[in-house]
């Protein structure tokens, strides 16, 4: 693993090859610019820009974990106006509040991504939903009933079941939902039978009515959970896409190296082989430009997430 220290001796190295040189946002090959809700922070600097450029993405969301503020900053100075940040920490650790705090202090625009063994609706969750609104940031949540691969365990689990009590309980909370448990129950028939299942979507599915019946709660379409989703039933997907249009932010969650599918796109996860060997950006941005309009594809790719983390829109 990459030391803190090794990652900002690179980063000074290459500083001067990663800087952006760009003044504002490129339209660039999706007709629109792309803001990447769902990027995982890579270990070495220049294999994050790598990714951006070479799926099209003009500005990403970092996804941390723990103390990374030099880390981010380091990416910020390289790259001005490209990259923002959410932060998270383990719930379970008495500390959690305390950090994710600290680090909203230190410029994190939200709690993400939150993926841990505890239930969606427990005391660890709770406590974060709460914050997250006393810190007017939005949240970021893995949901995942089925093992990808044996003994992984699951995540937040009980989605289906009681969120949309969370949901009622915490109306000045904003929640972004992501993830196999998310995106499956799109269809009214899932029973947590499979991670991505597949053929036509029953309509009145838990998602789809919660999006349209909770004004705090969104959808970040990243991962091959959020592709299956919108690939699986195109008729289902365009009108969708339509009826939430304000609601869906695209987001990548693609670990392929240079945005054309290079390397291990799909890693530890055979269930979403599907995928192996393609960008999940691109992929995704594809699906989602062949089902909407120009506007609605503009509001998924890059107003929406401007409009709810308060970024500026310089494009």
């Amino acid at each position: 693993m990459t030391s803190r220290r090794e990652f900002l001796g690179t980063v000074a190295a290459v500083v001067p090859a990663l800087r952006w040189q760009g003044t504002g946002t490129p339209a660039n090959e999706w007709g629109t610019p792309v803001f990447d809700l769902h990027f995982h922070l890579r270990p070495q600097p220049e294999a994050n820009l790598t990714h951006l450029d070479g799926a099209g993405i003009a500005k990403a969301n970092l996804l941390t974990r723990g103390a990374v503020l030099p880390q981010v900053k380091a990416m910020e100075a390289a790259a001005p106006g490209r990259f923002t940040w959410f932060n998270s920490y383990d719930v379970s650790k008495p500390d959690a509040e305390q950090v994710l705090t600290q680090a909203v202090k230190d410029g994190a625009q939200g709690f993400g991504e939150l993926k841990f063994h505890v239930a969606a609706d427990g005391p660890e969750l709770r406590r974060l939903y709460a914050l997250a609104a006393d810190l007017h940031v939005p949240l970021l949540i893995h949901f995942q009933e089925v093992d990808h691969f044996p003994n992984e365990g699951t995540w937040s689990t009980g989605y289906a079941r009681t969120f949309e009590s969370i949901l009622k309980a915490y109306p000045r909370t904003t929640f972004i939902g992501h993830a196999d448990a998310f995106w499956a129950n799109v269809s009214a028939d899932y029973r947590n039978e499979a991670a991505y299942p597949t053929g036509p979507i029953k309509r009145g599915g838990v998602t789809d009515r919660w999006l349209g019946d909770h004004p705090n709660l969104f959808g970040d379409v990243s991962a091959n959970s959020g592709n299956n989703a919108l690939s699986r039933d195109p008729e289902f997907t365009a009108d969708f896409l339509k009826r939430h249009q304000d609601k869906l932010l695209f987001g990548s969650d693609c670990s392929c190296s240079d945005g054309h599918g290079a390397g291990v796109s799909q890693a530890n996860n055979p269930a979403a082989a599907r995928l192996a060997g393609k960008c999940v950006a691109r992929e995704t941005l594809g699906v989602l430009k062949r089902s909407a309009s120009p506007d609605i594809f503009r509001k998924i790719a890059w107003g929406n997430a401007h409009g709810r983390l308060h970024i500026q829109e310089n494009a």
